[in-house]
C-alpha cells in the first residue's frame, strides 16, 4: 500500500507568493552567505551497461540525459541512506 502524499499541490500552485506563510523560515542574511561553502561532487567517468531501451528513452528526453541519470541515481542513493 502506497503512502498518500499530504501536499495539496493544486492549491499550492494556485497561491500567489504573498499568500505563502514563510514565518517559520529564517531569512538568509549576508553572514550566512559569507560563511557558506559550495561543495560540488567530483564527477568520474565510468563505463556502465544499460538496457538499450532504457538508454534510448533517456537520450530521447534531450540534452543532459547523463545528468538526469545521475540525478535519479543520487535520489535512490539518498533514499537508501535514510533507511
Amino acid at each position: 500500500m502506497k503512502k498518500t502524499p499530504g501536499t495539496d499541490w493544486k492549491r499550492l500552485e494556485s497561491m500567489k507568493d504573498e499568500e505563502i506563510d514563510t514565518s517559520d523560515i529564517p531569512e538568509l542574511d549576508d553572514d550566512f552567505f559569507n560563511e557558506a561553502e559550495l561543495r560540488v561532487p567530483v564527477k568520474k567517468p565510468v563505463t556502465i551497461r544499460l538496457d538499450a531501451d532504457v538508454l534510448e528513452w533517456f537520450k530521447n528526453q534531450g540534452q543532459g540525459y547523463q545528468t538526469r541519470i545521475n540525478s535519479l541515481l543520487r535520489k535512490y542513493m539518498e533514499a537508501q541512506q535514510s533507511r
